[in-house]
């Protein structure tokens, strides 16, 4: 009967969002079972057993462009073998590969030699060679190995406290500007005893050494000496006293010393992890939560109490017909009139939930320490296929704003949901690609991943998206409480403090104050190949920035519908997202202040990673100031009694 069509409407109304929850749930299940955290189970070594060295890449904090290690003219094995990188590792710029040192678990090597020619103990380099290798350390490149998935470091004292700096230097500049090359190092492998005859690896040091050609001498096949009494001098090169068609004789060696430690497997990356100075970040975060909050408390008790106050007003106005309404009353008529260039608002709030289920669900696994800086290249190989699943989320959203809008080609617009922000990265890389491949960087996308990517956009967050739409337009447009009138009502002049321009930079400061100090440790992670870890912090800094974001918007939007301004749809978005302005602007000092950046191509790519990365932010930003506008608008609206 009735009751039984009823049951069955309502069944078929709840079917698309409980299909919805269900593929979000075998999407994320599958990712996560798929997913392999390299280094979370330890390795046992017995006495002598072979102890493989990778090389990974050459970075500089002076130059964000990275390069393969073999780029340098470093001695090589008889045959090079690379390991194949995960999706995160190749956009990292990491290309790992076999390098000729030999370790053998608590086996200590004195002086090692690489490469020996068969007359001399080094190689000859032409000047070309030497240009190339000077040129990289006045850049203050660094190599960086890994040993049993630990990264090499170097140990610093920095005001009487020891620190590691992930990598080490390829040589340094002297007082005098020569250029002076580290050809020695010291592998300084630190081992744990797990049991009789089984050591695991838990730390991994370098230290260098430039040693002058002249104080080797070739003891055995392979093994060396070093007297540094008769040759105290450096290893120095310089290739401008050198002629086209001259040599220079370049001596490799290493040695080895393991030395046993009491840290356990599982504290073997405290070391790397402390580089940071945690007292900073702990002061910062804590006194620009403490700031945000304070200041969100103060804007929320001014508006509710003001909204309060208001729709008791013109709850009682309603008795009286002689009085005219004033305030945000009287433009409701209009409140929910669809915007200008609606199209291009549905697309950027659609982008926006992808980005916010996809920074939401990464934080989320990062958090529970499933995106540890020991599974090389797992946070970005995540967050690029949760935003690719995400595109589910955003097609549903994105749909049901178009519906209250009025929109009628949802395919159409679907479409251009899906297509614009991954077209505007991948337009914006393709360009950067072409110089940094003119660099010969390894920070050039290969060919062959950004085709996968285009196959993983139209096979897996295309058809996502087209298929969040068709059920977001099945479900229908969001209810809103007040009809719109026919006619639309002038909006009158406004204060200078309501002007766009002014209210957009005025409400992206309290939103970018959240965020600007953790933005620091960010781009240090980026651009100066530090670890980043602190991801409770992180998610904290976003429910601040989630906040703050959400009230500023409120509070601009009710002050702009009481001057009886009702265009707040893109206002919302675009003051909220207002912050992005400043982000872009911190990229600008942290470029001037902090790296020191003189290669035009090195610059270019800076700018234009910071420009995508602030643009995204933006979308972010924006989406969250609208959804809270838009909430709060059809709130207020629904409290008041209308004719």
């Amino acid at each position: 009967g009735p009751q039984h069509l009823r049951g069955m409407t309502t069944t078929s109304r709840r079917t698309p969002a409980i299909l919805l929850l269900l593929m979000v749930v075998v999407l994320l299940l599958d990712a996560v079972c798929g997913f392999y955290i390299p280094g979370v189970a330890p390795r046992e070594y017995a006495k002598d057993e072979l102890v493989e060295v990778k090389a990974v890449k050459l970075t500089s904090s002076k130059q964000p462009l990275p390069y393969e290690y073999y780029f340098l003219p470093f001695c090589r094995p008889k045959k090079i073998h690379r390991r194949p990188e995960n999706l995160g590792e190749v956009l990292r710029g990491d290309r790992i590969t076999n390098i000729p040192y030999e370790l053998h678990m608590n086996n200590n090597v004195s002086c090692a030699l690489l490469c020996e020619g068969t007359d001399t103990v080094g190689m000859q380099y032409s000047k070309a060679q030497v240009q190339r290798l000077a040129k990289f350390i006045r850049a203050e490149y660094r190599a960086h190995w890994l040993l049993d998935n630990l990264p090499s470091a170097t140990r610093i004292v920095v005001d009487g406290k020891q620190k590691y700096i992930e990598g080490f230097p390829l040589g340094y500049v002297g007082q005098r500007m020569e250029v002076n090359l580290f050809n020695h190092v010291v592998l300084v492998v630190k081992v744990h005893e797990y049991e009789e005859n089984a050591w695991r690896i838990v730390g991994f040091e370098i230290k260098t050494a430039s040693i002058e050609s002249k104080a080797y001498k070739r003891v055995a096949p392979g093994k060396c000496s070093v007297d540094l009494d008769k040759h105290p001098q450096r290893m120095m090169i310089d290739p401008s006293n050198m002629k086209d068609t001259d040599t220079v004789e370049i001596v490799w060696s290493y040695g080895v010393r393991f030395e046993p430690s009491p840290v356990a497997w599982a504290s073997r990356w405290d070391a790397y992890l402390e580089m940071s100075d945690s007292d900073i970040h702990w002061f910062s975060i804590v006194n620009s939560l403490i700031t945000v909050v304070f200041l969100s408390g103060i804007c929320a008790v001014i508006v509710v109490r003001t909204l309060r106050r208001d729709i008791a007003r013109y709850n009682d106005d309603e008795d009286d017909d002689t009085l005219e309404p004033t305030g945000w009353k009287i433009v409701h008529g209009d409140v929910f009139r669809a915007p200008v260039q609606a199209e291009w608002l549905v697309t950027f709030v659609g982008t926006g939930v992808q980005l916010l289920g996809m920074l939401l669900v990464t934080l989320a696994f990062a958090v529970l320490g499933m995106l540890s800086p020991a599974s090389r290249g797992a946070l970005m190989t995540v967050g690029v296929f949760i935003f690719m699943f995400m595109g589910l989320i955003a097609g549903y959203y994105a749909a049901r704003l178009y519906k209250t809008v009025n929109g009628q080609n949802w395919k159409m617009q679907a479409i251009r949901t899906a297509v614009f922000f991954p077209a505007l990265v991948f337009g914006v890389g393709f360009v950067l690609n072409f110089f940094i491949w003119g660099r010969q960087s390894s920070g050039a996308v290969p060919f062959t991943t950004m085709l996968a990517l285009l196959c993983m956009w139209f096979g897996i967050s295309l058809p996502l998206t087209m298929g969040g739409f068709f059920f977001g337009f099945r479900k229908g447009a969001f209810s809103v409480p007040i009809s719109v009138n026919q006619i639309p009502r002038q909006v009158p002049p406004q204060q200078w403090y309501l002007q766009p321009t002014v209210s957009i930079l005025a409400a992206g400061v309290l939103p970018f104050g959240a965020v600007f100090i953790e933005l620091f440790f960010i781009y240090s992670a980026i651009w100066e190949n530090q670890f980043y870890y602190l991801f409770g912090f992180l998610f904290l800094v976003f429910l601040v920035l989630l906040v703050s974001c959400s009230e500023i918007t409120i509070v601009m939007v009710y002050l702009q519908l009481c001057a009886e301004d009702y265009k707040w749809w893109w206002r919302s978005f675009l003051m909220s997202g207002g912050c992005a302005i400043y982000v872009f602007l911190y990229s600008v000092f942290y470029y001037v202040q902090k790296l020191h950046i003189s290669d035009g191509v090195a610059t270019l790519m800076f700018f234009g990673y910071s420009f995508l990365m602030s643009f995204a932010f933006f979308l972010l930003t924006g989406t969250i100031g609208f959804f809270a506008a838009f909430f709060f608008v059809r709130k207020i609206y629904g409290s008041i009694k209308i004719e």
